[in-house]
């Protein structure tokens, strides 16, 4: 990966992070915490999305609208398991 698509990656799981912890009742988890969150979140729905076949394009909003979908999923998963739902 070069040194713009980690800047980009980066990019997008911080917004969708951020994003993610303001739709699910969250002050988020500070920035580290919310580009984790939103790669993850990125990884989930790339996974998930396809399988049920979910697609809204390309491009960088795109991505993040996929990121942050798969962020509140995590988020919402990780809430119901820990029971503070």
């Amino acid at each position: 990966m070069q040194g713009e698509g980690i800047l980009v990656t980066l990019f997008v799981g911080l917004v969708a992070g951020w994003l993610a912890g303001k739709v699910v009742r969250g002050a988020g988890f500070g920035i580290i915490g919310d580009i984790i969150i939103g790669i993850l979140g990125a990884f989930i729905a790339g996974w998930l999305f396809p399988r049920l076949g979910f697609h809204i394009g390309g491009g960088i909003v795109a991505e993040i609208i996929y990121a942050a979908i798969g962020a509140i999923v995590l988020l919402l998963v990780v809430r119901l398991i820990r029971g503070r739902v």
